[in-house]
C-alpha cells in the first residue's frame, strides 16, 4: 500500500533493530494479536496513528517501529510517566506524542496540537495487565490490595460505590456488567459485611453468597469483580463513545483495530461496526443491507488469537479482533 494523502513528513531513517533496543528494555507483557493488529493498520512511515489505550506500549513500539507518529493515549497517570521515559521522546518534531486523557476525548485533544484526522486507530479494550499485576490499585483478588480498581487513580472508588450504594443498585451493576445472575444475594451480602475495604474482603463475601469451594475451576468472584470495575470507570460508555471519536478522525482510507477481551464490549464493537457498514441485522446467513451510505468497509470477520499465541500468552485466550477502514462518508456525530 503507498503513502497515504495528508501524512506528515517522513521522519528521520531509523533502523527497527535501534528503535526496539532503545524501548525493549521496559517492555513487561506482551501484547495481544500484535502481528494481526499491525497488519490491520497497516502503518506506513510518516503515518499519523492513535494508540487509544497506551498501557505499557506495545502496539505503540511496533508502530513507532514503522516509521509512524504515534498519538498515545491513556488515563491512567503511570503509564503515561513510563512513557516520557522513552528515547522516542526526544525526536524533534517527536514521533511519540503522549495525552494523559481518555481516549473518548480524542477529537478535541487532538485538535488543540493541530491534528484534524488520523491514518489509523488501534484500541485495546478494558483493564491492562500492568494494573492487574500491581495489588495496590486493587483490579484483582488474587493477592490482597486495597478496593480501588480506579483506572484514572481518581474520582469514586470501588470501595466508595461498594459502601454507599444500596443494594438494588449493586444489584443491577453486578447483573448488567459482570452477567451474575445470583446478583441479588451478593449485592445484600456486601451491605451485610459493609464496610469493606480491600479486595480480598469483596472476594471473600462473593464467594461465601455463592457457596464457593476451593478447587472449583472458575473462581465466582471473577464476574463480581468485572462488573464494578466496569462500572467504576464507566468502560462501556467510553468504548462507545470511543469509536465514535476514531470514525470522526479517521480519514478516508483510515484503519480502525479494536481488540476487546469479553462478550459486552466484542457486542458494542461488533454492533457499532455493521451499522457502520450500513448493515442491520438479517438472516444468520447473509445481513441485510440498511440503505444507509457505508461509513467503515472491510470490516471481515473476527480475529482470534492462534493456539502458539495463546501458549505463550495466555491472556490471549479470550482476546477478539474487529476492524474496519474509513469510507468518505461523513461521520455519524462528533465526539467530544
Amino acid at each position: 500500500m503507498g503513502k497515504r494523502q495528508g501524512s506528515v513528513q517522513q521522519p528521520r531513517r531509523r533502523s527497527r533493530s535501534q528503535g526496539a533496543q532503545e524501548v525493549s528494555a521496559a517492555q513487561p507483557h506482551i501484547p495481544v494479536l500484535l502481528d494481526e493488529v499491525v497488519a490491520a493498520l497497516d502503518p506506513q512511515p510518516g503515518d499519523v496513528l492513535v494508540d487509544a489505550t497506551f498501557g505499557a506500549g506495545g502496539y505503540t513500539r511496533a508502530l513507532l517501529d514503522r516509521g509512524a507518529t504515534v498519538h498515545a493515549f491513556d488515563r491512567d497517570p503511570d503509564a503515561i510517566a513510563s512513557g516520557r521515559t522513552w528515547r522516542e521522546t526526544e525526536e524533534n518534531p517527536p514521533r511519540l506524542v503522549l495525552h494523559a486523557h481518555r481516549f473518548s476525548q480524542m477529537v478535541a485533544t487532538l485538535a488543540d496540537v493541530g491534528v484534524a484526522a488520523v491514518d489509523g486507530v488501534v484500541m485495546d479494550i478494558g483493564v491492562s495487565s500492568m494494573q492487574l499485576d500491581q495489588a495496590e490499585r486493587g483490579f484483582a483478588f488474587s493477592s490482597d490490595g486495597p478496593l480501588d480498581m480506579r483506572m484514572s487513580q481518581s474520582g469514586t472508588s470501588a470501595a466508595d460505590f461498594l459502601n454507599e450504594a444500596d443494594a438494588d443498585t449493586i444489584a443491577d451493576v453486578l447483573y448488567q456488567y459482570g452477567e451474575e445472575r445470583q446478583s441479588r444475594r451478593i449485592a445484600r451480602a456486601i451491605v451485610a459485611a459493609r464496610p469493606l475495604e480491600t479486595t480480598g474482603d469483596l472476594a471473600r463475601v462473593v464467594r461465601g453468597a455463592l457457596g464457593y469451594r476451593e478447587g472449583a475451576p472458575k473462581d465466582p468472584a471473577t464476574r463480581s469483580f468485572q462488573a464494578v470495575r466496569i462500572h467504576v470507570n464507566g468502560e462501556l460508555d467510553e468504548l462507545r463513545d470511543g469509536l465514535f471519536a476514531a470514525e470522526t478522525l479517521l480519514r478516508p482510507g483510515g484503519r480502525l483495530a479494536v481488540v476487546s477481551f469479553h462478550s459486552l464490549e466484542d457486542r458494542i464493537v461488533k454492533r457499532f461496526l455493521r451499522e457502520a457498514a450500513g448493515e442491520r441485522q438479517g438472516s444468520r446467513h447473509l445481513p441485510q443491507t440498511s440503505g444507509e451510505p457505508a461509513i467503515f468497509t472491510d470490516i471481515g470477520k473476527a480475529v482470534r488469537a492462534t493456539k502458539d499465541e495463546i501458549a505463550r500468552n495466555p491472556r490471549s485466550r479470550s482476546a477478539i479482533l474487529r476492524r474496519g477502514v474509513r469510507t468518505a462518508e461523513p461521520a455519524r456525530r462528533m465526539a467530544a
